[in-house]
């Protein structure tokens, strides 16, 4: 690791207390126009003001003691690696109030950060530019020079001057739109002055939007802005907000403290979503839903991301975390609550169980390697705070999140939430303010417990043996931390502060018992269980472990997979944590493919779903050796009765579980080239294409991977021409995910080429590099090399962001051989990318991983699919 730099905030004898803003953007020549009048506070005399500012040029400033003479600024100091700017003063500014002013210009940049342009087409077909922003985590400061951190918070006044026929939005509503004196095709749009708020949650936008719009019952305007033409889209997502905000409302017994929240598609746009308070910004497939074309997946992501940003409007923007280290604070709680809001409003999603395989299972896999990180880090330069936006913060988050929520019970766990928010809000709190707030109102001692959660990095593995004495079932727990290489083996063990809960076969969804494990060891009594009856630790799974059973506890838990007696969450958690374990080295694959074969009968869409994640990273490791064939047979093995039940049309009375699992089977029948389902998908393909039969949404995705999988150069032309023909962006993208399916070498070149070209928006570029390399051993080896010859340009478009983590964990992730992992590190030391240093330590780590459980179970995995379809022997 390089030597961290040394960092510091800025320095606090100066501090806004309102800044009026007004900003002219040039949406021909992407410059604008700034001025800045903030009413500041001198804490102590000085003669210079520190503030944050990156490319942008200040051509005058001057600070004003109230009520006296203007001091002109006589040198801007530009700290370029800080960020920072020093404006020198002739004299001492004295302690008291004042406004600072500073007149400077900056360029509408196209890096998806700061204040940046979006390119988009207009319904005749003209290209153009919005102009947009995001500010989180430390961009602020590329819009107007600011004070750039999250405790110092302040109020603002912000106006826009726009072209007149463009739509100018920001935090607040519009209170006054009147012509520019000075030329009348523009007009000066000014905003109501914000509460006390941070400088990353500050947004505007100006560009060309439809909208709809609706009241929540609690009085809230809710608008939806979409593209020109596509305002109907925006209802989707508008009965969700509307939905929402009153849930929340009631949840956290705080009303929603602004007069109206606006959700907008922006064309161009890194993350999924930014919680800018009152004007939330969205990638056009986080937001807009067509009801003819939009899948069932992409309703629920969705509704998902709606209920995550309008969490943030009190979680992160009321209160706001004191410093990046918090982050996680805000990110896990909402990425938890998220789906609290979604299970209100669309039970039949059962999206808890999602969850687990979702956000748990995710966290789980990052957590259990060396690389990993705890929740709470301590970050400094602006290039750290890119790093943790990451598995970690927000599905660790959620997860123990969702454990301390199962521990506390919910009455208590509201009740310290709206203590918490009302004590803080308009401030800024750490994580121990919360621990403190939920202490008080359930009198559990919640800080010690989520201490070992969120300050050291990792979960426990609990090893569980049974002995039955009499009619009772003693219990010996062993916890000890889990590691992806195997047995932790380091001298002092970390301890965690464990919920345990307990269920049998007589209540499989009650426990019979619950304890908090505090020690390395614990013996359990528990009275009046037979010898047939079973056991199962983690009901729900919801505690954040793993859990190893001796070898007849888990005997005796199979038939209760079989006849669906445990309930679909336990079935996905049990069979996760034996496949993890078999990744680990602690019990051998073949043991959890034989479990896998237990699950025929599985009805559950999310069960499945986890347990094709699990196959399809076997078929990847599997990849490497000469039986990949065989693989594919027992994928189609498992997957074929299920498929047949289900068959290619919906059935009436079925929903959206459904239709989620019928995607999921076929895709993966198809993918495996399961005869009559390539047959069916090519057949439905043709007519798609010729328009005598549209494919419903939710078949396009697996009929697509299935045609391109086994198609030519001919059905690859066939899928870029329906690319381009695409309105929809979620169209575009379903394309784009499964374009590296392709499998001749020359096409998945083609493919790549593809990647990089003005057809495909920057932010979705990693999603194709991505699905070649994830899509076969040839695709891989080529995404690599594409990757590495066109570093420069990839790095240059994501540089700083986490797209550029995720472009580099997509492309090397699958390998699985010790000198790949070698030539990773090489490349990544003399290509240095300082946001995703973690990242490309956690993918060499798993690839040696990788290379470590094939040299262990492949022969063992080749003989037990040899011989599980060789003809019985004769006696």
């Amino acid at each position: 690791m390089p030597e961290k730099r040394p960092f510091e905030r800025l320095p606090a004898e100066v501090s806004p207390l309102n800044y009026g803003l007004c900003l002219k953007p040039d949406l021909v020549d992407f410059t604008f126009e700034g001025k800045l009048e903030a009413a500041v506070q001198v804490r102590q005399a000085t003669n210079q003001i520190v503030m944050n500012c990156a490319d942008i040029d200040i051509i005058t400033a001057s600070y004003a003691p109230e009520g006296d003479e203007e001091i002109h600024a006589t040198g801007f100091n530009y700290q370029n690696e800080d960020e920072k700017v020093t404006l020198s003063f002739p004299s001492t500014l004295q302690k008291g109030t004042g406004t600072l002013k500073i007149d400077f210009v900056g360029e509408l940049n196209d890096k998806m950060k700061g204040f940046y342009r979006s390119k988009y087409t207009t319904p005749s077909g003209d290209t153009r530019y919005a102009a947009v922003t995001q500010f989180e985590a430390t961009d602020a400061r590329r819009a107007f020079p600011c004070w750039d951190e999250p405790a110092i918070k302040a109020t603002f006044d912000i106006s826009l001057v726009v072209p007149k026929d463009r739509v100018a939005l920001s935090n607040m509503n519009v209170t006054d739109r009147k012509p520019c004196p000075d030329d009348e095709n523009l007009v000066e749009v000014k905003f109501a002055r914000t509460p006390v708020m941070s400088t990353y949650l500050v947004a505007f936008v100006v560009g060309e939007y439809d909208f709809v719009e609706t009241r929540s019952s609690d009085g809230v305007l809710v608008r939806v802005y979409t593209p020109v033409g596509k305002a109907e889209q925006g209802k989707f997502a508008l009965e969700v907000a509307a939905k929402t905000l009153p849930f929340y409302k009631d949840y956290f017994n705080v009303p929603y403290p602004l007069p109206k929240i606006d959700l907008i598609a922006i064309a161009d746009f890194a993350a999924g979503a930014m919680e800018n308070w009152g004007l939330v910004t969205y990638r056009e497939t986080a937001l807009l839903i067509d009801p003819k074309n939009s899948c069932s997946s992409s309703r629920q992501w969705v509704a998902l991301v709606v209920g995550h940003e309008l969490a943030h409007q009190w979680f992160g923007n009321l209160v706001t975390m004191e410093w990046w280290t918090h982050l996680w604070l805000n990110e896990g709680f909402a990425s938890w609550i998220e789906y609290l809001c979604v299970d209100h409003c669309f039970p039949e999603y059962d999206i808890w169980t999602q969850f687990v395989s979702a956000d748990y299972t995710r966290a789980q896999e990052l957590d259990a390697l060396d690389n990993s990180h705890p929740i709470e880090v301590s970050v400094g330069h602006p290039s750290e705070v890119d790093e943790i936006f990451d598995a970690i913060s927000y599905s660790k988050g959620a997860s123990v999140i969702r454990m301390l929520h199962d521990y506390i019970g919910d009455e208590d766990f509201r009740k310290g939430m709206h203590l918490y928010l009302t004590r803080f809000q308009q401030r800024n709190a750490a994580t121990e303010d919360l621990w403190e707030s939920l202490e008080k109102a359930s009198g559990k001692p919640i800080a010690a417990v989520m201490s070992t959660w969120t300050k050291q990095m990792g979960f426990p593995l609990i090893y569980v043996e049974a002995v039955q004495q009499e009619e009772d079932k003693v219990l010996k727990l062993v916890q000890k931390k889990f590691c992806a290489s195997g047995p932790y083996s380091g001298e002092d063990c970390p301890l965690w502060m464990v919920p345990i809960s307990i269920c049998t076969s007589d209540d499989p969804s009650c426990a019979k018992m619950q304890v908090l494990m505090d020690k390395p060891e614990l013996t359990l009594v528990l009275k009046d269980v037979k010898p047939g009856q079973w056991v199962k630790l983690n009901l729900g799974t919801v505690g954040f472990y793993r859990t190893q059973y001796s070898p007849d506890m888990l005997e005796s838990l199979i038939p209760a997979i079989q006849d669906l007696s445990l309930p679909p969450v336990d079935r996905l958690g049990l069979q996760n944590d034996l496949f993890s374990l078999a990744r680990a080295g602690i019990i051998s694959t073949v043991d959890v493919l034989k479990v896998m074969e237990a699950f025929v009968n599985e009805p559950n869409y999310t069960v499945w779903s986890d347990l094709s994640c699990n196959l399809g990273i076997l078929s990847t490791l599997l990849s490497h050796t000469d039986f990949y064939e065989e693989i594919q047979v027992f994928v189609k093995d498992v997957f074929s009765p299920i498929g047949e039940r289900l068959g290619w049309d919906p059935k009436p009375g079925e929903g959206h579980l459904d239709a989620l699992l019928r995607g999921l089977v076929l895709g993966k029948l198809g993918k495996a080239g399961h005869k009559a389902t390539l047959e069916e998908a090519r057949r439905r393909f043709k007519d798609h294409v010729e328009g005598k039969h549209i494919l419903s949404a939710d078949l396009r995705s697996p009929v697509y991977v299935t045609v391109l999988k086994h198609g030519d150069g001919a059905t690859l032309d066939t899928m870029l021409k329906l690319h381009k023909q695409a309105d929809m962006q979620e169209e575009k993208n379903r394309i784009e995910r499964v374009l590296g399916a392709i499998s001749q070498p020359e096409l998945i070149q083609k493919v790549l080429t593809f990647a990089l070209s003005e057809e495909v928006r920057p932010q979705d570029t990693v999603s194709v590099i991505g699905g070649v390399a994830g899509s076969s051993k040839q695709g891989r080896r080529a995404a690599w090399k594409f990757v590495k010859d066109n570093w420069e340009e990839l790095y240059n478009r994501y540089q700083g962001g986490f797209l550029i983590s995720r472009l580099i964990k997509l492309s090397v992730d699958g390998f699985a051989i010790d000198k790949m992992a070698a030539e990773v590190k090489a490349f990544f030391e003399t290509h240095p990318a300082p946001s995703a240093e973690r990242t490309v330590q956690q993918c060499c780590e798993n690839i040696l991983l990788n290379a470590a459980w094939l040299n262990r179970d492949a022969e063992s995995i080749h003989q037990y699919l040899l011989q599980r379809k060789a003809p019985p022997a004769m006696v």
